[in-house]
């Protein structure tokens, strides 16, 4: 079973990390896996930088900006991650955009995620009608589990087809702009968070966009299986380092 589907069956709130790759340093990518896993995080996303980052705020861009500075590319990512399994448990998610993947080639990056034991790719540019079509066997040949998107704009007959088509967990965006440019939640998010709740999908939520503390994990989790923090973890790991990511998780929950 993949290890995505093993750690949704568990009887807790999932608390799932984004950071990106080559970032503060660009060596620092399996250390600050590895530092997370310790603090008791539950899932992992690994950002792959790109240049173009279009679902993310000045943050999450502005690590990305610096990632590439210091060399971060697809191919030197792999071999950062190669002996990652040899000291990582957790559910370990890249996520990026199309284009590097498709540079690549989505047969050989799916294959070498398979190697080196990645569990699922996000990339929010890739629509669910072409994923169907063109690479929907070969993610699947891999077991790799692809992660869709869904936001208070898309529709219930969307949600339903994307709930058809996943086999993990939906990324529930919380609102409709993007990455750290919120500080908490109105009334919009929680109708919208309720309204899914009420769908009765058959694959778990994990909510992304906002999350920054505890109070914000708390609310969104309230309906969903699990939170994303991105945004508020960077900030947290540019100030004060990799030693002291344990006291960012230890706030949180």
């Amino acid at each position: 079973m993949n290890r995505i589907n093993q750690k949704l069956k568990e009887d807790k709130k999932l608390l799932s990390i984004y950071f990106t790759a080559g970032y503060p340093a660009l060596h620092d990518t399996l250390h600050v896996i590895e530092e997370l896993e310790k603090s008791g995080v539950d899932m992992i996303e690994i950002g792959l930088p790109f240049s173009d980052p279009l679902a993310d705020g000045p943050t999450i861009q502005n690590s990305s900006t610096a990632a590439l500075k210091n060399g971060m590319h697809t191919e030197l990512l792999f071999d950062q991650l190669k002996d990652v399994r040899n000291t990582v448990s957790i559910p370990l998610i890249v996520m990026g955009y199309f284009n590097p993947m498709l540079q690549y080639g989505v047969a050989a990056f799916c294959e070498k995620c398979k190697e080196i034991g990645i569990d699922g790719i996000i990339m929010p540019d890739l629509p669910l009608d072409v994923y169907q079509a063109e690479y929907e066997e070969t993610f699947k040949k891999y077991g790799l589990i692809n992660v869709f998107l869904i936001t208070p704009q898309t529709s219930d007959s969307r949600i339903r087809a994307i709930d058809e088509a996943s086999d993990g967990f939906i990324y529930m965006v919380s609102s409709a702009s993007v990455t750290g440019s919120q500080s908490g939640f109105g009334n919009t998010q929680t109708d919208y968070f309720e309204r899914i709740a009420g769908m009765d999908l058959k694959n778990p939520q994990i909510v992304g966009f906002g999350i920054s503390n505890s109070e914000t994990f708390e609310a969104a989790t309230k309906t969903a299986k699990g939170a994303i923090i991105g945004s508020a973890f960077i900030k947290h790991l540019t100030a004060k380092g990799i030693s002291k990511i344990s006291d960012f998780v230890a706030g949180i929950r």
